[in-house]
């Protein structure tokens, strides 16, 4: 399954962009910046089939020097499908539903995504896409937000590993994250969870993912405790630890960077205390994560 020379990955063919779009490639594994598009005009159905093409091959994009409002920034979004609703807003019925605030400074006791996750992979249709528009970033520099690949990641695995966990299943729960880390208390009826492959292949591209986080992923499902547990640390450590399938990306104000999250990791940087940041984030549902094994 994997494509190795010697014990290495080979490298990804990072070729020509697609038609219509200039892309900047940022690692070999993971991640472009796209030049000259401006989000907050209309795009052609031949631009919007570039981006989307070029997300499938890239896996993330970063846009700067953009200048959105909330309803551009949530139209641009739409474009690829209906607008995720975030579990915090289940207890703010006053906020925009379809808005995650991102922000931190000198009063926050911890960031948003501070440690390695995939996007609430606790629903049962997650995010497929996420959608970050940062518009203030700390003056002495800082914030970043590292990406990792995990179709790379699992390329990279050994063949009887891959074989092994292909038929594998994992629970993933919001209390982990929510109340475990961030000590909050859970909505009317309690934090959503969901059982999803732990290896998924990825509608547009057909590449097989990891598919479990360290935000998220409780257990495997099947496994004693212990056998669980140390298959979850194996798999978290292997994507967090691996720069050959990472990226880093540093904000200016007016960067939007979008993420495909069936094929990505991220985990932010909070280097900057006390120092400020914000950010508004906007995502796309999918559908639930397939199995590599179903046709």
């Amino acid at each position: 399954m994997a494509s190795r020379a010697g014990h290495r990955l080979t490298t990804a063919a990072t070729g020509a962009a697609p038609d219509g779009l200039s892309l900047s490639v940022i690692s070999p594994a993971i991640g472009a910046e796209v030049e000259g598009v401006d989000l907050s005009r209309p795009l052609e159905p031949e631009r919007l089939a570039a981006i989307r093409q070029a997300l499938a091959d890239r896996h993330l994009l970063v846009f700067r020097d953009q200048r959105l409002t909330r309803d551009q920034h949530k139209a641009f979004a739409a474009l690829f499908g209906p607008l995720h609703v975030h579990p915090y807003h289940a207890k703010a019925p006053g906020a925009d539903r379809e808005v995650l605030v991102v922000k931190a400074d000198e009063t926050s006791a911890n960031v948003n995504g501070e440690e390695w996750h995939t996007d609430v992979t606790c629903h049962e249709a997650p995010p497929w896409l996420s959608l970050l528009y940062i518009t203030r970033t700390p003056e002495p520099g800082g914030g970043d937000t590292l990406f990792a690949s995990t179709a790379r990641a699992f390329e990279a695995l050994s063949e009887p590993m891959q074989a092994f966990l292909a038929p594998l299943t994992a629970m993933h729960e919001g209390a982990k994250l929510y109340t475990g880390n961030y000590d909050m208390a859970p909505p009317p009826g309690g934090w959503p969870k969901a059982v999803h492959p732990v290896v998924i292949r990825h509608p547009e591209s057909g590449r097989p993912c990891l598919y479990v986080n360290r935000g998220f992923t409780t257990r495997i499902e099947g496994l004693g405790k212990r056998e669980s547990e140390a298959v979850l640390e194996m798999l978290f450590r292997h994507v967090e630890t691996n720069p050959e399938f990472q990226c880093r990306v540093r904000w200016t104000p007016g960067t939007l960077v979008m993420w495909d999250n069936l094929s990505t990791q991220h985990c932010a940087v909070w280097d900057y205390y006390p120092h400020s940041r914000y950010g508004e984030r906007v995502s796309v549902v999918g559908e639930s994560p397939q199995t590599l094994l179903s046709s």
